[in-house]
């Protein structure tokens, strides 16, 4: 079995309907970096137990295929939250995808759990991850209290529609509606270190889905979550470093490695000017170029 891909390389996060079980079999072939089976919004009450019986099977299968394999489960407030926790770290899931956190306190009332669970069923301490979903204005301006709530967080997810919601705002595809959220969420992860997931594009065409992450990437964004699994090699191409990209940043390092040698701190390069801030955001291009280099040969 493969190694679980570093999180920093984890570029689509995929939803799937948790109690679909031809979804479940077929996504592995979205080429999606993370599948997540989905058991709180897309599972109606009554087939809420149903779904979570295939959660052993369905971990089995994505983690064969070399892909993360994840589990949103319920809140723990209700009464699946739990069950559903303990199903999946039983089944062997790499990450538990929390709903609704509007605090630090629901993240820490999860771990407690997760590290109960962890005891019982003789797994690492730490090793099942947890991915916060910030869905709310409250959430919102917790995140970096809940990004740093438990050392098992090692991402945060921000959501498009429920946020939407909460926030009164008409949705439209350019999603210009959720700027501030969007912006806002990934400065408070970058400063928890944790990684930021963009919220879905929840429309179906790809031009839609492929402009909403170049923006996202230009804002900084490194991942981003999906309900349409047409879309993941889209979002995997985007948020991979293309050869033309990769080939202009290595010429800014040249030239400012030159005039560094020359004594100078800045350069030019076809009128830009190139400092070190510059030069360091393309050493980054260049270096998360080689590890997914590195994670293919792997």
């Amino acid at each position: 079995m493969a190694a679980r891909r570093p999180v920093d390389l984890r570029r689509s996060w995929l939803f799937v309907p948790g109690g679909d079980a031809a979804a479940l079999r077929d996504a592995p072939g979205s080429g999606a970096d993370v599948l997540i089976q989905e058991l709180e919004d897309f599972v109606p009450a009554d087939r809420k137990q149903a779904a979570r019986a295939m959660i052993a099977e369905t971990i089995g299968q994505w983690r064969s295929a070399g892909v993360v394999a994840a589990v949103r489960i319920n809140p723990l407030s209700g009464p699946a939250g739990m069950p559903d926790l303990e199903a999946a770290m039983r089944a062997g899931a790499d990450a538990i995808l929390l709903p609704k956190t509007h605090a630090a306190a629901d993240v820490v009332a999860v771990d407690r759990a997760m590290i109960e669970l962890e005891t019982a069923l003789g797994l690492t301490a730490g090793s099942v991850e947890l991915v916060p979903n910030v869905e709310s204005a409250r959430g919102l301006v917790d995140t970096l209290a809940i990004a740093t709530a438990a050392p098992r967080v090692v991402a945060c997810l921000v959501a498009s529609e429920d946020m939407a919601t909460d926030l009164g705002a008409e949705r439209a595809r350019d999603g210009r509606e959720l700027d501030y959220v969007r912006q806002r969420f990934l400065v408070d992860c970058t400063a928890a270190g944790v990684l930021a997931i963009d919220c879905p594009y929840t429309w179906s065409d790809i031009e839609g889905v492929r402009a909403e992450a170049e923006w996202a990437r230009r804002l900084g964004y490194r991942a981003k979550s999906l309900v349409a699994a047409e879309h993941a090699i889209v979002v995997n191409h985007v948020f991979t470093p293309q050869p033309e990209a990769v080939a202009a940043a290595r010429q800014i390092v040249e030239v400012f490695e030159r005039a560094q040698r020359d004594g100078r701190g800045q350069a030019t390069l076809d009128g830009n000017l190139v400092e070190h801030p510059t030069y360091r955001n393309a050493q980054r291009l260049i270096e998360r170029s080689e590890a997914f280099a590195a994670c293919v040969e792997n």
